[in-house]
């Protein structure tokens, strides 16, 4: 029998590094000054609660009738037209119509259907069939990566539900492209980034780990209506970039294939 060469093992190495990064990463969607902003909205900031907290920056551009106190924000600051932030605001507000225009407009992705809840997905695009989205019970994201969600109109939730993220998955690499509006049911557990083209809701008592981000295009809406909601800005743990971020478990799971394929060439008497 033909006696097969040794591999290098910094050759198998490079080749799952490349192979699994080629096939998985997915850019970030970069939100440039608006990513330091928990809530962004056009019309109005509103309370219905009055116990909502924020941990992050507020914005409101051009509107100012933000129904929140100093209080309700930590870790942040409070921005509203007309009150000398209006440069700040203005940049963050472009940034935003840009990072929704970005995530509208990829393509490659994946056409599934509305019903996101006791689903389990992978890093990806996503693209509603129907035009919307919606989740009851839980939606699980598994693996780390970026994931964006895209739909020609509305995301509900059902009260009670949640996004689960497991196995690297982060809320910074969540994007929810929402053609029109978005509603959280009451007591959901949300994760990722939501770039609204109209308004967001939380019908009350929700916990969001990422932003909500409301335009206001085309002079419409641009209103984000809380209720007692709790709110993180997400930090990805390699920092906001604009580059894609590559599922941590799957290439450890091939690094650790391309090693044990090495070691059987190297030590399999009829291959050695």
């Amino acid at each position: 029998m033909k006696r097969l060469k040794r591999i290098p093992i910094g050759l198998v190495v490079a080749a799952a590094i490349f192979l699994h990064q080629n096939a998985t990463a997915i850019p970030m969607v970069n939100l440039g000054t608006a990513s330091s902003f928990a809530v962004l909205a056009a019309s109005t900031i509103t309370d219905a609660g009055g116990s909502t907290i924020i941990t992050g920056d507020v914005g409101l551009y051009p509107g100012t009738a933000i129904g929140l106190t100093a209080g309700q924000v930590t870790g942040g600051t409070i921005y509203a037209a007309g009150t000398g932030s209006d440069p700040l605001l203005i940049g963050a507000t472009a940034d935003l119509t840009t990072a929704y225009n970005d995530a509208k407009g990829r393509s490659g992705g994946s056409t599934v259907g509305t019903e996101l809840g006791g689903t389990t997905l992978p890093p990806g695009i996503y693209d509603s069939a129907s035009g919307t989205f919606g989740i009851t019970g839980t939606l699980t994201l598994n693996g780390g990566g970026v994931y964006i969600f895209q739909m020609a109109t509305t995301l509900i939730t059902a009260a009670s539900s949640s996004v689960v993220l497991e196995n690297g998955a982060e809320a910074c690499h969540v994007f929810w492209q929402v053609g029109s509006s978005a509603t959280l049911g009451t007591g959901t557990d949300f994760e990722g980034n939501i770039l609204a083209y109209t308004t967001i809701t939380d019908n009350g008592g929700s916990t969001v780990e990422g932003r909500l981000l409301a335009m206001g295009g085309g002079q419409v809406g641009g209103a984000v209506n809380l209720g007692d909601t709790t709110i993180t800005e997400a930090v990805c743990t390699g920092g906001n970039g604009g580059t894609g971020v590559p599922d941590t478990g799957s290439t450890l799971l091939l690094l650790g294939f391309g090693l044990a394929t090495l070691l059987a060439f190297n030590r399999h008497p009829a291959l050695a």
